[in-house]
């Protein structure tokens, strides 16, 4: 069996810390092939990704991946959770393979302390994340207050939870664990400006950084790979950049005054009443901004809040997360390098256990399960609303008709 690395991304924009990563990754595990799980056109935080899928996947395959599978969009933006419990299912599928991640924080042991709690999930750490949940703070807030509580060292685990790589990492983490999976983490330190952070430290910066340099029309050479820069320059000339949630603003108040309140419960992420507010809200608003601040506070996060408009337009309800918790996802494959064609013969020989989808109509016409033609849906559903977004040129269907990238 090959000896895989494999690394979970977005790439919002691939840029020289994501490099740095990869190759970095390739010194310490010597693999036959490098394989990228890749957010499609929309991510985790509720917004569309900078560039398409097919043109992030050009990228990674160019900057030295072998091969680019497109997570399925309900694991994509759906919460950090069952995002990497999606990866984590498509990764073991391969084998031998050597999970390699960013953090913050650079330690496997502490990050594996947190792992084993919330997938443990002791007494005591329930009884207190229960009492912080009472106090109306958020999920994510309240979780981070009841594990340093429970851990009672405030001094040394204070930043692990402020950090969102270092959360994902312990989600990879958790679902190894969880699916007792034979992938062996590592993780490495992430090096120049923080994920967040809108400083450039020489030629590192933050895809934070680097989209807000974008937005105010800033010079972003030097921060990214060449070929990424010139791919992403190429987006921009045509007009297929797709920099905001707010360019679906009309969209998602069309969508969301067109539902009943019953099928706004319905959306994945929606509880307590949430929504009637959503409704109004919907109702009263004439833009994104002044919806979100409608519906925003301290129990739910903006990020939450645009997961769930997401939801509404790709019509994604908490039956489909319930069914993504417990499919075995497809193999969706965007790219493959020249030496990855050999990996993409294993692959396709049916060597794995999963569907592979090399061809989205053969898929859709074959007899494959009635779930996962479901998920595949929503792939096919979120391009067509994401080519909404750009300035011209804007296509349905592409999903059919784009070709495997090879390079």
């Amino acid at each position: 069996m090959s000896r895989i690395l494999g690394i979970i991304s977005e790439y919002n924009p691939f840029h020289n810390g994501h490099l740095y990563q990869l190759e970095k990754s390739k010194e310490l595990v010597n693999p036959d092939y490098s394989i990228c799980i890749m957010s499609g056109n929309f991510v985790q935080r509720g917004e569309p990704s900078l560039i398409d899928k097919w043109s992030k996947a050009e990228i990674a395959i160019k900057c030295g991946f072998d091969m680019v599978i497109e997570l399925p969009t309900v694991y994509a933006i759906s919460s950090a959770e069952n995002f990497a419990q999606g990866a984590i299912k498509i990764l073991q599928a391969f084998g031998d393979v050597t999970l390699s991640f960013g953090s913050e924080l650079g330690n496997l042991s502490i990050l594996n302390e947190f792992a084993d709690i919330f997938y443990d999930e002791p007494k005591e750490y329930l009884t207190i994340l229960n009492h912080e949940l009472d106090k109306g703070l958020s999920y994510p807030k309240a979780r981070e207050n009841a594990v340093l509580f429970y851990l009672n060292d405030i001094r040394k685990y204070s930043n692990v939870l402020s950090s969102p790589n270092n959360i994902l990492a312990i989600e990879y983490l958790k679902a190894i664990k969880k699916f007792k999976s034979k992938i062996l983490p590592i993780t490495i330190k992430r090096i120049g400006t923080e994920y967040n952070s809108t400083n450039i430290n020489g030629s590192f910066a933050s895809a934070t950084a680097i989209r807000k340099l974008i937005n105010d029309n800033k010079n972003i050479k030097g921060l990214l790979p060449k070929s990424s820069f010139e791919i992403l320059n190429s987006n921009i000339k045509y007009g297929k950049l797709v920099n905001s949630i707010k360019i679906f603003e009309k969209e998602i108040i069309y969508t969301l005054r067109k539902m009943s309140v019953q099928e706004i419960a319905n959306l994945q992420d929606v509880s307590e009443g949430l929504e009637n507010l959503i409704k109004q809200a919907a109702n009263s608003c004439n833009n994104l901004e002044d919806l979100i601040n409608s519906i925003k506070s301290k129990r739910y996060t903006r990020s939450r809040i645009q997961r769930i408009l997401l939801y509404s337009i790709l019509n994604i309800t908490k039956k489909d997360i319930q069914d993504s918790y417990k499919a075995k996802p497809y193999i969706r494959i965007l790219g493959v390098s020249q030496h990855g064609r050999s990996l993409l013969s294993q692959v396709s020989s049916n060597r794995l256990k999963y569907p592979v989808v090399t061809s989205v109509k053969k898929f859709m016409d074959s007899k494959n399960n009635k779930t996962l033609k479901n998920m595949l849906e929503k792939d096919i559903l979120a391009t067509n609303i994401y080519t909404l977004g750009y300035e011209y040129g804007s296509k349905a269907n592409l999903d059919y008709t784009k070709k495997l990238i090879i390079n």
